[in-house]
């Protein structure tokens, strides 16, 4: 599995799950594809933060696989 802090391991298309900021609390996570990626720094301590195709905004914490669809 990699690690989801780091920018490298972090592509468009990719099936992740991402914690949004309201569930950083209860640790809710949110499956989706990603669409863009809007940390600009190589790492980062609580996650990437990317969109998905939903629209919703998270920080990575899980990178599943690549989405086959």
């Amino acid at each position: 599995m990699k690690d989801g802090r780091q920018r490298k391991n972090v592509k468009i298309g990719l099936l992740v799950e991402v914690i949004q900021k309201p569930h950083q609390r209860t640790g809710e996570l949110t499956e989706g594809i990603i669409v863009r990626l809007l940390t600009k720094s190589s790492n980062h301590p609580h996650g990437i933060k990317v969109q998905l195709t939903t629209g919703e905004v998270g920080r990575v914490q899980e990178i599943i696989d690549k989405f086959e669809g």
